[in-house]
């Protein structure tokens, strides 16, 4: 694993965003997954200001999203995962929709759901990039502490941490499930690249980095990858 620390975000996102341009230019076709919250929009903000002056380089990135909500509410609701990434990084990088691999949230049948995503993926073959947050319990993705390890994508008990997350903050219903990737796809992406940011991770960033690998810190699995990098602000 390759742990860089820096000391203001502006570094951080634009050493971040030049790994993935770099994979790109390789690869233009390459399959993204893509996390959300607060710890890599700064990432996603820094690949637009690349499409400003360069806006046909994700002419053929397809971008697949890493979790989302099981609500009853339509997901174009702005606290879901996907009006984050439609708003940071679909409609910024001018991504068609038959170039991004997105969970429905208000899925009447989400079983069958998790198998058309896992169909989706499989049709393009293995994930390029995996992009991370570390969550507050050290989970990644909806993975939570303690959760059994999946092979596909499925349906997750939410932990208390995430059915309180302040990306949904302004919904009163709290949700107990949602629909995630599973760590064994994340661990079978060619390059992932994790980013340690934001209040209340001490203990999660202290678990992770302590290299013991662990089901009550999901994130630690990602020790075992060959090819990570892991970006800390301090």
């Amino acid at each position: 694993m390759n742990i860089k620390k820096f000391d203001d975000p502006e570094s951080l996102n634009l050493y971040g965003s030049e790994l993935i341009i770099d994979f790109i230019k390789k690869k233009p076709k390459s399959l993204i997954s893509v996390a959300t919250g607060n710890s890599t929009i700064g990432l996603y903000k820094e690949l637009h200001n690349y499409f400003k002056y360069y806006n046909t380089f994700f002419s053929k990135v397809i971008i697949l999203k890493l979790d989302e909500w099981l609500t009853d509410l339509r997901y174009e609701h702005e606290g879901f995962c996907e009006q984050y990434i439609q708003s940071n990084i679909i409609e910024p990088l001018n991504i068609s929709s038959s170039r991004f691999i997105s969970f429905k949230t208000n899925t009447k049948n989400p079983i069958e759901e998790c198998e058309r995503v896992n169909e989706e993926i499989n049709k393009r073959g293995q994930i390029d990039i995996c992009i991370l947050g570390l969550g507050k319990n050290g989970h990644v993705g909806f993975i939570e502490p303690g959760a059994p390890l999946y092979i596909r994508p499925y349906v997750a008990e939410l932990s208390k941490a995430s059915q309180n997350h302040e990306m949904i903050s302004g919904i009163t219903k709290r949700y107990k499930k949602g629909l995630t990737l599973s760590l064994n796809q994340i661990l079978s992406s060619k390059k992932i690249i994790i980013v340690i940011s934001g209040q209340g991770k001490d203990k999660a960033k202290e678990d992770f980095l302590s290299a013991k690998i662990s089901r009550n810190c999901p994130a630690s699995f990602l020790w075992m990858h060959k090819n990570i990098e892991c970006l800390i602000l301090n």
